[in-house]
């Protein structure tokens, strides 16, 4: 029955795109078997490859004909499985969107298309002196589309916040296929805020304005190697009591630092417990004072390297930037976590990881945004070793248990997607939650737009893996679109 009315709504998909934008072929289908986080695997029934909003929204709207649900897909760069595909459905991939439409430097805007990627909004416009703020580790590939749908932030989001401060506006195809624009200037309730973030159960994003930043007048990035992790902890929580505010406080740990050094040749200073890179930006003198307090701030670190130029920054962001993919290089298999702490239970945490990697045999490399507490545990293992995974997946869920119990969140800017939609009730009430869900049925209903992500199932709309129920009688009575 699923086989025959894929077959169907394949047809209608062809009368609606050019020849070369339906996938059916199984070997390219396992192309967009799973994002980022690879161990969440599914081959899509159909993919598709829109030009345009227009097609989109044609796209979603046969979908909702045939009662078949759909994902939306960036550069497929996302940690959480947030784009993993359905068997019985349709991933819409936006990689062919990638124009830019206009730049307004007067307005200090730019409109883009969701596929273009992260860095190229910052190409367009660096000539003429200007930015585009949230950088997430993956820029130069992760999609801006993407980027909304995670709310996504970067090493620079301590000072400038996430996706949704840099979002004007976005126009969407909505769950029912119509195309429509929320603008941050809209009245009542801030349904672009709702939007980005949402992970793509609210709808896709077809054309997004973008906040444009100037460059900073003065930049100075620092690198201080520590003998510990702890050394490197009391700094970062003697400069934000110093009432500095770095563009980025960045840290890595001895295993992390051992993985980019094998994967891109940082060199860092050999010997280092942890690396603390600091990033100043603003007016020249502004900086400069920063400057001379963080040196003091830092007379603990056994090397402190300056960079004041971009090559020289972009040598000490080289291995920051790398750390994810380089782990590679130092384990067969490894689970990326996202999970958040107040910075001021960063030692607790990090104290009770490093037990948690003793007790299960489980190495930890820790990358994290430590000015803001965001951690990025990288817990390594090899899949080839019978219960290796298993012991790993019992070390990741119990970071994320960790960051809870100190006050924090299971996720900071990886979104939360099929991975850890099973942990969303040990942070919310079932009352939270179903309010929550009120919220998503008023935008989808029929549970079609990226269903079995963020929440636990069952929920409200009827939504359970690989079932198709009817809608629930909250949302056919009208109630979740008054809420």
């Amino acid at each position: 029955m699923v086989d025959k009315l894929l077959d169907e709504l394949t047809a209608a998909l062809r009368a609606l795109l050019p020849a070369d934008s339906v996938i059916t072929d199984p070997v390219r289908l396992r192309t967009y078997e799973c994002d980022g986080l690879t161990y969440h695997r599914a081959t899509p029934g159909v993919v598709v490859l829109p030009e345009t909003a227009e097609q989109i929204s044609g796209v979603v709207r046969a979908c909702n004909d045939f009662g078949v649900p759909f994902v939306a897909r960036g550069s497929g760069t996302g940690l959480s499985g947030g784009a993993l595909p359905r068997e019985d459905g349709v991933l819409i991939v936006t990689s062919r969107m990638r124009r830019v439409l206009e730049i307004d430097l007067p307005n200090h805007r730019a409109v883009v298309e969701p596929g273009v990627t992260n860095l190229a909004i910052t190409e367009a416009v660096r000539d003429q002196g200007y930015y585009y703020a949230p950088d997430p580790s993956s820029q130069q590939i992760c999609s801006i589309g993407g980027n909304v749908a995670e709310n996504s932030g970067g090493a620079h989001c301590l000072k400038y916040g996430f996706t949704v401060n840099h979002i004007e506006a976005c126009e969407i195809v909505t769950p029912d296929g119509d195309l429509v624009t929320l603008d941050r200037m809209d009245p009542g309730y801030d349904l672009l805020g709702a939007f980005i973030g949402s992970e793509g159960t609210l709808g896709i994003a077809t054309k997004i304005t973008v906040r444009l930043s100037r460059t900073p007048e003065s930049v100075i990035t620092v690198l201080a190697a520590f003998e510990s992790i702890e050394q490197g902890g009391q700094a970062v929580s003697a400069i934000i009591g110093a009432g500095i505010v770095p563009a980025a406080i960045e840290m890595m740990d001895a295993l992390s630092i051992e993985a980019a050094e094998a994967a891109v040749s940082c060199s860092y200073p050999e010997g280092a417990g942890a690396v603390l890179i600091v990033e100043l930006d603003g007016p020249e003198q502004e900086v400069l004072r920063q400057f001379e307090r963080l040196q003091e701030i830092c007379s603990g670190a056994f090397e402190l390297r300056v960079a004041d130029d971009p090559a020289e920054r972009a040598a000490i962001w080289r291995g920051r930037k790398s750390a994810f993919a380089a782990v590679g290089r130092i384990s067969p298999a490894y689970i990326v976590q996202d999970g958040v702490v107040p910075r001021t239970s960063l030692p607790k945490v990090l104290a009770a990881i490093d037990r948690l990697s003793q007790e299960y045999g489980i190495r930890v490399a820790n990358v994290f945004h430590a000015g803001d507490g965001n951690l990025h545990p990288l817990v390594l293992f090899d899949d080839a070793e019978p219960g290796a995974g298993e012991r790993a997946e019992a070390v990741s869920g119990a970071i994320l248990d960790l960051c809870i119990e100190h006050g924090g969140s299971i996720t900071g800017e990886h979104g939360v997607g099929t991975d850890k939609a099973k942990y969303m009730p040990k942070m919310f009430s079932e009352d939270d939650l179903d309010t929550m869900q009120l919220v998503r049925c008023a935008f989808d209903p029929k549970s079609l737009s990226n269903p079995g992500k963020i929440f636990p199932t069952p929920r409200l709309c009827g939504e359970v893996p690989g079932v198709r129920k009817g809608v629930h009688p909250l949302v056919a009575s009208g109630q979740a679109e008054q809420f």
